[in-house]
């Protein structure tokens, strides 16, 4: 019976203890790459602006090619959504929405990955001497979920290498064409 209740103490101290750090965690997290194609901004932009070109170089969309995607709305620019279905752990499901689209310099995403939350992508593009610098960045507000904030500190080892592959994709896409 001690050692139950030695137990139960020592667990219950341990979950104080990351509540208690939990909240000293950040409560937003930020990852993002960027890459420099040799093309300018009207040639890289149609890449970012419509579902349908961003999955010719999504990672994701490589991890599960027969993932069930629709896309409703405009073809491109605000109001263009993309969803998806897959059984892909990584992939999952969840929608895509762009909700801000400055012609060849911005566009911002609102996603909704169905249970495991929301949260916001950006893409910018900087002219840069006789190309153009993407920068792909990905935004979530955890406010007081400490699970969330936990994960936060993963964020950038999860999502960073996806990143980095799917802009790499979209440099040879772009320069290619």
């Amino acid at each position: 019976m001690n050692f139950i209740k030695k137990l139960f103490k020592s667990l219950l101290i341990l979950i104080v203890i990351l509540a208690v750090v939990g909240f000293f965690l950040p409560s937003s997290t930020r990852v993002d790459r960027t890459v420099s194609i040799s093309a300018p901004a009207d040639k890289v932009f149609p890449y970012i602006n419509n579902f349908e070109q961003f999955n010719r170089w999504s990672p994701w969309f490589g991890i599960d090619p027969d993932a069930s995607t629709t896309y409703s709305g405009p073809d491109e620019g605000v109001g263009a959504k993309m969803s998806w279905t897959s059984e892909h752990p990584q992939v999952g499901n969840g929608s895509q929405e762009i909700v801000e689209s400055v012609a060849n310099k911005f566009v911002r995403t609102r996603l909704d990955f169905a249970e495991q939350g929301g949260a916001e992508a950006t893409f910018s593009i900087a002219e840069s001497g006789t190309g153009s610098d993407v920068t792909w960045a990905f935004e979530s507000e955890w406010g007081f979920n400490l699970v969330g904030r936990y994960i936060g500190l993963m964020l950038d080892g999860m999502v960073g290498d996806m990143y980095d592959k799917g802009l790499s994709k979209l440099k040879q896409l772009v320069e290619s064409e």
